[in-house]
């Protein structure tokens, strides 16, 4: 096996549940070198915060010693599958990754929803011509949206993002979603995105019977909801009885293996800690950072 590269640790600042400002305190005691930030709404929602404010979030965190790695811009729902939603979701998209231009990341994640298998049906079109907007404008700013691995199997997200019109649209490799949902493997899912990974999330998770991704993540036409609510899925990867997040080094991640995949293919982006569960955020997370320190040899 190779060297593993030693890459930077970073942590979701609301996976502590204190705001902003206390997670981002929390993510520096805790040892991380960067953090990912939500900014769908609330506080750091690009909508609600004046030239000077976004100024301040950006010394603050400066001063704290930190980066940002990311922000988050999932807007939920079936993400992308609805085009008489697409025209709302891609301007709020727009004005996310203007604001993570400004704030000194240049990387939006999100979730575009399950790419369907059809490639002649009305939701893939709907979801290419969205998505091929965004991937244009990101490449127009140097920057790239980065799709969540999960809902479907690498080989098929990468066929999908081949067709695009540039890279701006690339992915945010999850490996935990990887073996909890489809049971895809993250190694070889790896090597498959390799040309798209610009970012990664540090969860680990086990799959307990087979599951039905559209049950997880919602399909457009298939559920009579809008999609699966953020903490819907969170208490599914808790309490659910097809698959169950846990702490990193717990689950079926090979974290040895896949790191080395990551140094293999050139990968020298974050490993953004993702804790969605448990009772003691903090405590996990503290955990999970000497966990990614000690397999790097830090």
């Amino acid at each position: 096996m190779s060297s593993i590269y030693k890459h930077k640790i970073g942590v979701i600042v609301d996976s502590f549940r204190l705001g902003v400002k206390e997670g981002l305190i929390k993510s520096k005691e805790v040892g991380a070198d960067g953090v990912q930030i939500y900014a769908v709404q609330g506080e750091m929602d690009p909508d609600n915060l004046s030239t000077a404010q976004r100024k301040e979030w950006k010394d603050f965190i400066g001063s704290l010693g930190l980066e940002i790695s990311a922000l988050v811009g999932d807007l939920g729902g079936h993400g992308f599958q609805d085009a008489a939603a697409n025209a709302a979701k891609v301007e709020k998209s727009k004005r996310i990754l203007d604001l993570a231009v400004e704030l000194g990341t240049n990387v939006v994640t999100t979730h575009i929803g399950i790419v369907p298998e059809d490639e002649n049906s009305a939701i893939y079109a709907a979801m290419h011509k969205a998505c091929d907007e965004l991937s244009s404008y990101a490449t127009s700013m140097g920057a790239y949206f980065a799709i969540e691995t999960g809902p479907e199997r690498s080989a098929h997200l990468k066929h999908f993002l081949d067709q695009l019109s540039s890279n701006g649209l690339s992915v945010n490799f999850d490996p935990a979603n990887m073996v909890m949902v489809t049971g895809d493997d993250p190694v070889e899912g790896v090597y498959n995105l390799r040309d798209y990974i610009v970012h990664t999330h540090a969860k680990d998770g086990i799959q307990l019977r087979p599951v039905e991704a559209r049950d997880v993540y919602g399909m457009l036409g298939y559920d009579k909801n809008e999609g699966m609510s953020h903490e819907t899925m969170a208490l599914l990867a808790e309490q659910g009885e097809a698959f169950r997040e846990v702490p990193l080094g717990e689950g079926a991640v090979d974290w040895p293996a896949y790191l080395a995949a990551l140094t293999d293919i050139g990968y020298k982006g974050y490993l953004t800690i993702e804790r969605e569960v448990g009772t003691n955020p903090s405590e996990d997370i503290s955990k999970a950072v000497q966990f990614l320190k000690k397999l790097q040899g830090q």
